[in-house]
């Protein structure tokens, strides 16, 4: 009997070790299998990163050589650019056999440019810094205040010219030519302002675009999904730095730059917004016409002894007209008369390289009352001063693009981006909307029969 219990209890012995191995052996197995199911899943990952960080490291070297900006060209150079171009380099970099799903695609131009804002911004502060506009930061409500001063000033000159215009009709007199600049004011205001201020030596660029081609004009490629985007983009010294960039980028008047760029005055082009340089130089002077006008009229009226050698010149004509009552409405005509002659002195001084005083006094101020009968015509010899403490025209340009929306400069500045692209570098299929700067991707791989691992990835240039 003890040996038939001791056969028993070894029996059950060994029938629990069986159990104790079987379980063992399962957990090990099982612990394999997921091992090597979780090594797929990051092989897979790996992959995945890696050929994501390969294609955003086929950036248009172009691009970020000249404006500072990283994006990948979708077009690879060709006419044809989609996003299946980015999938089959995806393929090409060690995801063959994936499945590749585009949730998000984010181009340069999407939302007005935002992302290309977004960089541009990234740029100047990494390398000059908010110091290089905080001084500025503080010029800014002065700038909205002459743009609002030169509007009122322009417009209180059309009220006094018609004032004048009606008291001279009911009344039936007529002012004597001789000694009168009015006559030969208006005529100059309706002449061309550009012979009126370029210099001599002035050469005047004859490049124009097809306003059709241009970024702006067409309908341009969007992208999808939601992106971060950088809070804060319009404030005061963001603003200042993306026009300092602007300032730094692309040509002016005043500072041509590039051989073949198809338009020479490309800051003028922002603010213009004109097919021709031509037309944009003389949109960007008239808009200068107007703020120095504003500060030419407002000193006008604050001079006791211009304003007596206006009320003289005044009485005269008046007494001559028989009608010494028109006197106060023709002083006003020709303090406004002055005022834009002096205008167009300083816009000589601007165009010339020179300084033009912010702010006007006896010892900058340039031009007599009896000089404005000889301004514009073959006796006029003035080219205007360069007033110590002044600013030049570049210094205006930072104004006007200031006073501009930021969206138009944006869109503008993709636009000569593009154009510049084509025409300087000879990437003649380049589109700003071709451009991608961020992506995201679900993506679907096999581990094995039976068994698919998905997981998203993101990369963007930020």
């Amino acid at each position: 009997m003890r040996a038939r219990a001791f056969n028993l209890q070894r029996g059950e012995i060994t029938a629990f070790l069986s159990l104790i191995f079987v379980l063992l052996i399962s957990f090990i197995a099982a612990m394999l299998e997921g091992t090597i199911v979780q090594v797929s899943k990051n092989q897979k990952r790996l992959a995945v990163d890696s050929a994501i960080f390969s294609i955003f490291g086929e950036y248009q070297k172009e691009l970020l050589k000249n404006y500072e900006i990283l994006a990948i060209d979708s077009s690879y150079g060709t006419d044809s650019p989609n996003e299946q171009n980015l999938l089959d380099h995806m393929y090409y970099y060690g995801t063959t056999g994936m499945e590749h799903n585009i949730l998000g695609i984010q181009y340069l131009s999407d939302n007005k440019g935002c992302a290309f804002r977004e960089q541009v911004l990234e740029y100047m502060e990494e390398t000059y810094g908010i110091s290089a506009v905080r001084e500025l930061t503080g010029k800014t409500g002065i700038w909205e205040e002459l743009k609002q001063q030169g509007e009122e000033a322009s417009q209180r000159d059309e009220i006094v010219n018609r004032e004048l215009d009606d008291f001279i009709n009911e009344n039936e007199i007529i002012l004597p030519e001789e000694d009168n600049p009015l006559p030969h004011v208006e005529a100059l205001k309706h002449s061309s302002i550009l012979e009126l201020v370029l210099p001599k030596d002035f050469q005047l660029s004859a490049r124009a675009i097809i306003p059709e081609e241009q970024a702006g004009s067409r309908g341009l490629r969007s992208g999808r999904g939601t992106f971060y985007i950088r809070q804060g983009m319009n404030g005061i010294e963001e603003r200042l730095l993306f026009q300092e960039y602007l300032l730094k980028k692309f040509s002016s008047a005043a500072d041509v730059k590039g051989r073949n760029r198809n338009l020479s005055y490309e800051l003028e082009y922002m603010i213009g917004g004109k097919a021709s340089d031509t037309e944009n130089l003389e949109m960007v002077i008239k808009k200068l016409l107007t703020i120095r006008f504003g500060i030419n009229y407002l000193y006008l009226q604050s001079d006791a002894a211009k304003q007596a050698e206006a009320e003289a010149l005044a009485l005269t004509l008046s007494t001559l007209a028989g009608l010494p009552a028109v006197s106060a409405a023709v002083k006003q005509a020709l303090l406004a008369a002055w005022a834009f002659g002096e205008s167009m002195l300083d816009l000589r001084s601007l165009l010339s390289g020179k300084r033009a005083a912010l702010i006007k006094n006896t010892e900058n101020w340039q031009l007599s009352l009896s000089s404005l009968m000889t301004l514009g015509t073959g006796e006029d010899m003035q080219e205007g001063m360069d007033a110590e403490g002044g600013i030049t025209y570049r210094d205006y340009l930072r104004v006007l693009l200031f006073l501009e929306n930021e969206d138009k400069l944006t869109v503008k500045a993709l636009e000569r981006i593009e154009q510049n692209m084509r025409t300087e570098v000879k990437e003649e299929a380049f589109c700003v909307d071709t451009c991608v700067v961020k992506l995201r991707l679900q993506n679907k791989a096999e581990i094995r029969r039976g068994l698919t691992y998905q997981f998203p990835v993101y990369f963007g240039y930020e």
